[in-house]
């Protein structure tokens, strides 16, 4: 056996190199680079073994949390066939890609962690940074990435690698078990070398295969669908993953069964496909709310049923609905009782084509299809042009930059109201138009996934929608988009506080406690004094952004046709009135309000929430 004696880490890095998906026949390398910042704990190793792999493109970002947020965003809108690798030092740089990894997990997207970790010799212990145990020398602040990871080692010796990176392959290529995927580096072992077997860096293509359905519970959900009298489908994010757009738009027409859209899901057909009905939930549209609360079957395709999309198990309230759960996980398979068909969207998809070929839905439920769907393409025109003074509404942003944007185009938000607003407004052309992170609905995702995506297809504009909250928690990936020449359009919504949990305060009897930007004040010695001025557009200048202020729908807008025509990432500030909401169209969400309460408004709120409750319902 032919071996080559490399450094853990220049091992490590060889390997990634050489790693490939395959699927449907498109073959492609797996790994793009590797996001980063170098410290004591990965310097000497891992940014060494960079400087001689230039070919392995590494970025280098402002904050651990915002590498991981960026090749979440990446793999993303690659439906998971490509990733990077994120690297940080010990301690702090390690803990801060906590979140990172939480969200990719709970995403179900793959991204390879590689934080730097204490020495494993230890005899120089406690080294700067170290969490020390008195219970055991065998911990560090890297196991608290085990929780969050759905693959976790930490390589105490160089030959482990030869063990763990194919493993960690295995979780990262696999449909159903990927999320992060976190190797702990000890600083001194990724610079030991060892005699690694070359045949262990030879070309690796990993398939992604498509597993069909148990025949016999591919017939019951036949059986159940054609004694349907109001179908249901709810797409989720599975569709846009396994490629399942086209033949879901091709299952709709055919059995004319509607479809609604999770915020994962959001894309799987055009807005104005005959079948779409937009958004589903608690963030849903008014046609999916009223077709949902009636439907007597639920087709759930590669959706794991968040509390927003049952708009916390209020939504279908036909006491008779039964569900087929279309997925790849065997956790959200088997969820509501339903028919559990663990396979792959597209082809299971395909197979119901032919085994409903006679299928088609009672011409009485496709006229009210086709009103409950003219009539919310009205409200949404409504929303758009509300001409509302002295600030514009939030949905007259939404209508401005969908009117600017380009079929391809993609929208990118994550926490606030903004997404509960898109969900329900935006009219998504294209798969992956709409980019919405809403299984973490993580603060600061935005821009430095905006970056991921940019980078993933070049060939798109990319809007990234941010409230002032928001974009206070991370301006600066603007930094790192510079750096890297990447173009972003970047709307700050102004509303002077946190605007969405100001309204779901306000909905609980609180008043909006905490959530406006304001001084404190000395009397009181409470935060309701004056509002503080803060100037967004000279903090986003000073990272290096070009930067417009209207203050209209009007500039707003030509804001946005300037914004398209510059070459750099881009700022836009704009004020909008926070008060103006979008309504709720029928729909609930639970959130937990105080049993008792000296405040009359909680009281208030509390007999709403007690009517509410009765709704929940258990799909025994």
């Amino acid at each position: 056996m032919t071996t080559i004696r490399l450094t853990m880490a220049q091992a490590l890095i060889r390997f990634l190199k050489n790693q490939y998906v395959e699927r449907d026949g498109k073959e492609t390398q797996f790994f793009a680079g590797m996001l980063g910042i170098f410290g004591h704990g990965n310097v000497a190793g891992i940014g060494q073994a960079l400087q001689e792999n230039p070919d392995f493109r590494y970025i280098m970002v402002r904050n651990e949390q915002a590498g991981v947020h960026i090749a979440s965003g990446f793999t993303k809108m690659k439906n998971r066939m490509q990733t990077f690798a994120c690297t940080s030092s010990i301690g702090p740089g390690a803990t801060n890609m906590l979140t990172g990894a939480a969200l990719a997990t709970i995403n179900r997207l793959p991204v390879l962690l590689l934080p730097g970790d204490i020495f494993a010799r230890r005899n120089v212990a406690p080294v700067l940074q170290q969490l020390e145990s008195p219970n055991t020398q065998d911990i560090s602040v890297n196991d608290c990435f085990k929780p969050v990871s759905r693959y976790w080692d930490r390589i105490n010796r160089p030959d482990q690698l030869i063990t763990s990176l194919p493993e960690a392959m295995r979780v990262l290529t696999s449909p159903v078990d990927t999320g992060a995927v976190t190797l702990s580096l000890p600083q001194d072992v990724q610079a030991e070398a060892y005699d690694y077997p070359e045949e262990f860096f030879n070309k690796r293509v990993w398939r992604i295969h498509r597993p069909l359905a148990d025949r016999s519970r591919l017939e019951d959900a036949v059986a159940m669908i054609k004694s349907a009298n109001r179908p249901l489908i709810v797409a989720g994010g599975g569709v846009l993953f396994s490629d399942a757009c086209k033949t879901l738009d091709k299952f709709a027409l055919q059995t004319g069964i509607p479809v609604c859209e999770t915020q994962a899901g959001k894309g799987a057909l055009a807005y104005n496909h005959a079948c779409n009905l937009g958004a589903v939930g608690a963030t849903g549209t008014l046609a999916a709310n009223r077709i949902a609360h009636d439907a007597d079957l639920v087709i759930g395709i590669g959706t794991r049923y968040s509390d927003f999309t049952t708009a916390s198990k209020t939504a279908f309230q036909n006491p008779d609905v039964k569900f087929i759960n279309i997925n790849l996980f065997e956790m959200d398979a088997y969820k509501h009782s339903g028919i559990p068909i663990t396979a792959d969207a597209k082809v299971t998809l395909e197979e119901l084509i032919k085994a409903l070929k006679s299928f088609k839905v009672a011409d009485s439920y496709t006229q009210e299809i086709n009103s409950l769907k003219e009539t919310w393409e009205k409200e949404t025109d409504r929303l758009f042009n509300l001409n509302h003074l002295p600030v514009p509404a939030q949905s007259e942003v939404i209508g401005a930059i969908w009117e600017a944007a380009k079929p391809k185009d993609v929208i990118l938000s994550a926490a606030g109201s903004q997404p509960g607003d898109l969900h329900k407004l935006w009219r998504t052309h294209t798969p992956n138009s709409y980019h919405m992170e809403y299984g973490y609905s993580c603060m600061a995702y935005e821009i430095p996934a905006g970056i991921g995506v940019k980078i993933a297809d070049p060939s798109r504009e990319v809007y990234v929608w941010v409230g002032d909250g928001t974009y206070l928690m991370n301006p600066t990936e603007i930094v790192t988009a510079v750096q890297e020449g990447v173009k972003l359009t970047i709307i700050v919504v102004d509303n002077h506080g946190f605007g969405s949990i100001g309204s779901l305060s306000g909905s609980i009897g609180s008043n909006g406690f905490g959530t406006r930007l304001n001084h404190r004040d000395l009397e009181s010695d409470q935060l309701i004094g004056d509002r503080l001025v803060i100037d967004y557009a000279a903090n986003a200048a000073s990272l290096g952004a070009v930067v417009y202020t209207p203050n209209s729908i009007a500039t707003f807008k030509d804001s946005l046709k300037k914004a398209k025509a510059e070459t750099t990432t881009t700022v836009i500030v704009i004020n909008t009135d926070r008060e103006e909401k979008v309504p709720g169209y029928e729909s609930w969400w639970d959130v937990a309000i105080a049993e008792t309460s000296t405040m009359p408004s909680v009281k208030k709120a509390r007999k709403a929430y007690e009517e509410n409750r009765k709704k929940e319902k258990f799909f025994l």
